[in-house]
């Protein structure tokens, strides 16, 4: 997509782009979706709520069901869930 746009802004200026160039416009865009991509690369950016080990799954389900369950009058307050 953003090559798509960086050839149509070209082709509306009349201007060439180069296929060398494309090349490497294109290779840092995918350069980029691949490091940022790992699953660790988010999580050090709280972008998620971290990475399981797949051992560990049911352990975490598990203490996420009880930790969910662990309000008996079902009072959550003023507060929606938020992150910290």
């Amino acid at each position: 997509v953003l090559s798509t746009v960086r050839q149509d802004n070209h082709d509306a200026r009349g201007e060439d782009w180069d296929a060398d160039e494309k090349k490497a416009f294109e290779d840092e865009i995918r350069a980029t979706y691949d490091h940022q991509g790992h699953p660790l690369y988010s999580s050090a950016r709280l972008w998620d709520d971290g990475v399981i080990d797949p051992v560990d799954t049911r352990r975490v389900l598990a203490e996420g069901l009880a930790i969910a369950c662990d309000n008996p009058d079902g009072d959550e307050g003023p507060f929606g869930i938020f992150r910290m």
